[in-house]
């Protein structure tokens, strides 16, 4: 696939997305480190962000199958090249610039997903879509294991300022690399409205149970398997092992994992492919059932590097399906509403664990959380076409 020039121009595209989406918040950590930002602060930008990125995904879902997909990947990316600055020129002296511009980052992140997802099913034949869709996940894991050592490195000869407008240049290069897809969709004579259109993607999810289901487990194990690893995973960290050295080896952990699940279906195609996928997705239940129980460290760094393993078996084929499944006219909107509920659920999950663990102590909470991940897969599994992510198996 990377031998591809129209290819290589797309992977390098998402690749400084996702990296400028990861960078962000890292570089703002080391902000509060240098006491240019507070910790209150940080969780403002953050907080502005992600609703900047939960509004606009449905509507670039819709904007993304009305008008051609570079160009909405274009527009978004920009808009997040520009607002980017902004939060640097607040570091230090205003956080509600900071805020806002945030905001405008996180709706061209929110934008650019659903748009990067339509325009691989144009640029990619179908045949070999599910490779690079690994390739392209393989290019995220990969930064977000090396790039954290990188950024520090910068940051001892490199202001903080510098290194958050680095941010920016890498969302440019996510605006102008990619290249073109299909035309644009004939103009309707009477355009409906954004609602309308959304909902007409809604209808389209629902025609295929698999993917209702699948996104379901996905949305369930978000909310627990991840949730559990953002607030409980630090907890343990600290009170059972005393050192933070575990919460960061359990992360490594979990990226190395992730690498050999992409790795690993870059190349394998199982007969059912749907249910390997869930069963995938069902590994993260090692994540929270690690730190269940006081075991040695290592138990903990094989649940996490289990779940980072599942979470791309599950992944590329889940992308891969949707790109073939869906009716291509509506394949951006799908995809929103794929994004919408998954991240959607995420800072929702991270509300509740914390206030769940104070209340009833971390042991039932991880339990639960724990059960949610292995029986939610498993329940998607006994939905039909689930074996293949497919409407149109036999039965």
């Amino acid at each position: 696939m990377l031998r591809e020039g129209r290819f290589v121009l797309l992977w390098c595209g998402t690749t400084a997305s996702g990296l400028a989406t990861w960078a962000l918040p890292f570089v703002l950590g080391l902000a509060v480190l240098d006491r240019t930002l507070t910790a209150a602060g940080l969780g403002i930008v953050l907080a502005t962000r992600t609703a900047g990125f939960l509004l606009a995904v449905p509507i670039s879902g819709v904007l993304a199958d009305r008008y051609p997909r570079r160009a909405v990947v274009f527009w978004a990316g920009l808009a997040a090249a520009l607002a980017t600055p902004f939060i640097a020129l607040g570091l230090g002296r205003s956080v509600p610039l900071m805020a806002v511009a945030a905001a405008v980052v996180g709706a061209g992140q929110g934008a650019c997903r659903p748009a990067f997802q339509a325009l691989t099913a144009e640029v990619v034949d179908p045949g070999r879509r599910q490779q690079g869709n690994a390739a392209i996940t393989l290019a995220v894991r990969v930064t977000t294991l090396v790039a954290p050592a990188g950024t520090a490195l910068l940051a001892a000869v490199v202001d903080t300022w510098w290194l958050l407008v680095g941010t920016g240049t890498l969302w440019l290069a996510a605006a102008l690399l990619p290249p073109r897809g299909l035309p644009a969709p004939a103009a309707d004579v009477r355009r409906p409205r954004l609602l309308e259109e959304f909902g007409e993607g809604v209808r389209e999810a629902r025609r295929h149970p698999w993917f209702l289901a699948g996104l379901g487990a996905l949305a369930a194990v978000i909310f627990t398997g991840y949730s559990a690893t953002g607030v409980a995973l630090p907890l343990v960290s600290r009170d059972r092992y005393g050192t933070e050295a575990v919460l960061a080896a359990a992360l490594t952990a979990y990226t190395l994992g992730a690498l050999a699940g992409a790795l690993l279906v870059a190349r394998w195609k199982p007969r059912a492919q749907g249910w390997t996928a869930l069963a995938g997705l069902a590994l993260y239940g090692f994540a929270p059932l690690g730190l269940l129980l006081p075991v040695h460290p290592v138990v903990v760094f094989t649940g996490y590097a289990l779940a980072g393993l599942g979470i791309e078996l599950f992944n590329v084929p889940w992308f891969t399906a949707t790109q073939r499944e869906v009716e291509p006219r509506l394949l951006a909107r799908v995809s929103s509403l794929d994004f919408l509920v998954s991240y959607g659920l995420a800072p929702v999950g991270l509300a509740f664990l914390a206030p769940a663990i104070d209340a009833f102590g971390p042991r039932p909470v991880l339990a639960v959380c724990a059960l949610v991940c292995f029986l939610a897969p498993a329940a998607a599994a006994l939905v039909p076409g689930s074996r293949g992510f497919s409407r149109h198996e036999r039965a």
